[in-house]
């Protein structure tokens, strides 16, 4: 199995990237292969100009149609998930997280910001055909204690990671891989 992570805070270390780099591990000792990206493997220049051909957001659109999930995590600003995240992903193709499962992760200054992955991130993971979209963990930033890189998590936070990852990994386990088009498989037949 393959997973991209993508750490959507423009900040770094973020709570939001500790929460991932924690899942990133875990997946790890699952086998899961984890391929992670941040939000800085890309040239600000693309994401604000929206350049639909730039070469790093390419690479990182064809490592997403070959992987079988996407980890993505991000702080919560002003009741909705970063706006450098929503740019990379409307630079995606239209169907880029067709036959993936996904695992949102979210950050936030208090618990009132909890509804912002079900509200805001959701329906655009949604809008990219994404197979399934896991109900995600959210922690407000008493939840989570930075010392440098590494992180302290409450046990409340844990225990829903955990589950989250649980989840997360059966769900992987079970994704239904791409099926031909038969149409297209049917049509070829009776011409030749």
């Amino acid at each position: 199995m393959r997973v991209l992570s993508l750490a959507g805070s423009p900040r770094l270390p973020s709570r939001s990237a500790a929460l991932l780099q924690l899942s990133q591990r875990w997946l790890q000792q699952q086998q899961v292969e984890v391929i992670p990206y941040t939000l800085h493997d890309f040239q600000a220049e693309d994401l604000l100009r929206a350049n639909f051909n730039s070469p790093d957001i390419k690479a990182f659109a064809a490592q997403l149609a070959a992987a079988d999930g996407l980890l993505i995590a991000t702080p919560v600003y002003k009741a909705s998930f970063s706006g450098a995240l929503k740019t990379l992903l409307d630079l995606l193709p239209e169907r880029a997280l067709e036959h993936k499962v996904v695992l949102p992760l979210a950050t936030g200054g208090s618990i009132g910001h909890m509804l912002a992955v079900d509200y805001a991130l959701k329906p655009v993971l949604t809008a990219l055909k994404a197979q399934e979209v896991l109900h995600g963990v959210f922690a407000d930033d008493g939840q989570i204690v930075l010392n440098g890189e590494q992180a302290q998590l409450s046990d409340g936070v844990t225990a829903r990671l955990n589950e989250a990852l649980d989840s997360f990994y059966l769900a992987l386990s079970r994704r239904k891989p791409p099926v031909p088009n038969t149409a297209a498989s049917l049509l070829t037949r009776q011409t030749a």
